[in-house]
């Protein structure tokens, strides 16, 4: 939660982090991956950006809905 509200109020680079720190507590968590991959593209860190993209891709790729986070990491990944 704590990197959603750093990358709210334009903090990426620390969002990141947090992000970061979360996947080694609760590891390949949807919103982790999801919020990780927003705020290294918001740092302008685009390849960390593509890999976390990349990852959450893997995890969902069976999934059944077309939740928003796997639309944008589709885009995201395609574009890059």
């Amino acid at each position: 939660m704590l990197g959603e509200l750093l990358v709210e109020v334009g903090q990426p680079a620390k969002a990141l982090a947090e992000f970061e720190a979360s996947q080694k507590t609760d590891p390949n968590r949807l919103h982790g991956l999801a919020g990780a991959a927003r705020a290294a593209e918001a740092a302008g860190d685009r390849a960390r950006a593509k890999a976390y993209s990349v990852k959450l891709l893997e995890l969902t790729k069976t999934a059944d809905s077309p939740r928003p986070e796997i639309v944008k990491a589709q885009a995201f990944v395609q574009a890059n």
